[in-house]
């Protein structure tokens, strides 16, 4: 997982992103996740690009069990973009960067 991503759980979650006053875009991985690491490194490329109008975070599938099952979660890497509180986008699978900033530019 990127260094620039705020890695978020189960306690910190509901704070972190449903009250947040910006966009979110979480980033569901876990260690084991060859995908997963690519992704992460767009999502860091992606904060550092936006900063200031988004906030990206992360939660690790098995330190985050209960969030994971609140969205439902079933495989990864998956993205979710948050505005309000409100999930609006779902992004699944290896997608190409150009993609997620694609769906981002719809909410911002």
């Amino acid at each position: 997982m990127a260094a620039d991503i705020l890695q978020i759980d189960d306690e910190t979650f509901d704070g972190v992103v449903l009250t947040s006053g910006l966009p979110v875009l979480v980033d569901f991985w876990a260690d084991w996740c060859a995908p997963c690491k690519t992704i992460a490194s767009f999502v860091a490329e992606i904060g550092r690009e936006y900063e200031g109008r988004i906030k990206v975070a992360g939660v690790n599938v098995e330190r985050g069990v209960r969030i994971t099952s609140r969205y439902g979660i079933r495989g990864i890497p998956v993205l979710l973009l948050f505005k309000a509180g409100e999930v609006k986008e779902t992004l699944v699978g290896l997608i190409p960067k150009e993609r997620i900033i694609e769906a981002l530019s719809r909410w911002l």
